[in-house]
């Protein structure tokens, strides 16, 4: 991982995009790609599996799987004649460092400013 102007990037392997935090927020926009994602992280799960936990079409989710994929959260394996989707952890870091980033609280402002006496 990189910084580039306060904002910590996943550094790509070889053949995979470089993503930043506010991508893998984009891509977590929607309430399904979510929902994905938290079904991804009990264990990798062909997409027949995926798309029977929704009431929308197989190519809907092979659309809102792509967009994971894309955003470098999950990554497809052919297994025979499944495709199996898994959810990548370690691809979750710049978005949790942007939170944490963000999260902490200046010095400055740690202090409560004291009430001032009429």
């Amino acid at each position: 991982m990189t910084g580039n102007a306060g904002v910590t990037r996943f550094v790509p392997k070889s053949g995979e995009r470089d993503v930043s935090p506010v991508d893998q927020f984009a891509a977590l926009a929607d309430p399904t790609r979510c929902r994905v994602v938290e079904l991804l992280s009990g264990k990798a799960r062909p997409v027949h599996e995926l798309a029977a936990a929704f009431d929308i079409s197989r190519p809907a989710i092979s659309r809102h799987l792509r967009v994971l994929k894309e955003a470098g959260l999950v990554k497809e394996e052919k297994r025979g004649r499944e495709n199996v989707y898994a959810l990548q952890r370690a691809r979750l870091k710049p978005m949790q460092d942007w939170l944490d980033k963000h999260r902490a609280i200046p010095a400055k402002q740690t202090k409560q400013p004291k009430p001032k006496m009429p």
